[in-house]
């Protein structure tokens, strides 16, 4: 069994920075694509991050310039860093990572359980 656990948010005012962190745990063979999304109430989730297991990222054009993902392969975590946070951030984020498990062999795409920010105005 594969567990994303994630955890950093919180409530944070405009302009303030907040970092997430998201743990994978389990029978990982390998570690590939990881990303953040989010997803604000009333609308649909959508991609804020991703990073590959060669450290290519790609961003959504909103966060761009504010929020920077990055992972630490030995340790099976990937993070975002949020600055300059603005109340169209608020949001629960989700971990999201492509990966294969041992014994026998077999992809999984796996999600967290999501973790709150929110940034008042």
């Amino acid at each position: 069994q594969v567990q994303l656990v994630e955890s950093g948010g919180g409530l944070v005012q405009t302009g303030g920075s907040l970092r997430l962190s998201c743990a994978a745990s389990g029978n990982i063979f390998s570690l590939n694509a990881m990303g953040w999304y989010r997803q604000a109430p009333g609308k649909q989730r959508e991609l804020v991050a991703t990073i590959t297991s060669g450290d290519s990222t790609n961003y959504a054009d909103s966060v761009k310039g504010r929020f920077t993902i990055s992972r630490d392969n030995p340790k099976n975590t990937v993070y975002l860093q949020m600055n300059s946070l603005k109340p169209e951030d608020t949001a629960v984020y989700y971990c999201n990572a492509h990966l294969v498990v041992a014994g026998p062999s077999r992809y999984l795409e796996v999600w967290g359980q999501g973790t709150l920010v929110t940034v008042s105005s």
